[in-house]
């Protein structure tokens, strides 16, 4: 098990859990350095003062909020933890709700949690009644020096806690003006090949793609002793889709062809004389 982000217990009602939280995911980005474009040589992060100029080591940089202009509060690592203990070391479960409450735009990170020492049987208990109530807990909790909302789920035999954005933190949706007109034949056809397209999620079957192009990519300039160019933007190219399709029912027709079920096209009936003339 590798080594505990956060360690602390889970709160409801008067039930304690002890346990400990870990991280559910990886970032597969490709491994990048800013380079100087005249000598090809690293440019490093530098933590520079601003009234001298020079580099400032590590063990003497700490974290200050700015009550007013130019003035500062130095804050300690201890500051962070007693400003609420209990926040700091608790995930404090509020309500329990159906996950389909939760919009899926709240959802921001996934971690593991498991049992601390002592905590077996309670964290047993409390995975067992979010599975057979089908609910999921909705609480708050501090990390990071930072308060952050969450949502707890069975997963197989372990919990997982889901970090949630705030309601202030979710953008209002911009406003969509009313489009044109669709036909009943445009949406019908649209409808059967949103079921000819109909599967189940798999998350293997997905692929970062771009990842292994891009290291294809590198791979070529290295072939190619590319190794000390700055790139030219290539042109871009004009096979790229166009913003607006011209015979939407074509396209579809198209598109029922190339889906799963070859014979959908059979299954769209052209709409009658009176459905026409509504």
């Amino acid at each position: 098990m590798p080594r505990a982000l956060w360690k602390g217990a889970i709160s409801f009602g008067l039930i304690y859990v002890p346990v400990e939280l870990h991280t559910a995911s990886k970032e597969n980005t490709l491994p990048l350095h800013m380079l100087d474009s005249r000598d090809f040589a690293p440019v490093g992060y530098q933590r520079v003062n601003k009234k001298t100029g020079k580099e400032v080591d590590w063990a003497h940089i700490v974290k200050g909020y700015e009550y007013k202009k130019g003035e500062f509060v130095a804050l300690a690592d201890s500051d962070f933890k007693h400003a609420n203990v209990k926040a700091s070391e608790t995930i404090a479960i509020d309500t329990f709700c159906d996950v389909t409450e939760i919009p899926t735009m709240y959802y921001e990170k996934p971690y593991y949690l498991s049992p601390a020492k002592g905590g077996d049987k309670v964290y047993t208990l409390l995975r067992q009644a979010l599975e057979s109530t089908g609910k999921v807990a909705v609480a708050t909790f501090v990390m990071h020096q930072r308060q952050h909302l969450c949502a707890l789920s069975p997963h197989g035999s372990s919990l997982m806690l889901l970090t949630l954005r705030f309601a202030d933190e979710v953008l209002p949706a911009t406003d969509v003006k009313p489009g044109a007109r669709i036909s009943s034949a445009e949406l019908a056809m649209a409808k059967q090949l949103v079921q000819s397209m109909q599967g189940n999620f798999t998350a293997t079957k997905f692929k970062d793609t771009y990842r292994a192009d891009l290291k294809r990519r590198v791979q070529e300039k290295i072939r190619n002793k590319q190794t000390h160019s700055v790139d030219v933007e290539q042109p871009a190219s004009d096979d790229r889709p166009k913003a607006q399709v011209i015979d939407l029912m074509a396209a579809l027709k198209a598109s029922l062809k190339k889906s799963a079920h070859p014979d959908a096209l059979k299954a769209v009936r052209k709409p009658n004389k009176t459905r026409r003339r509504a």
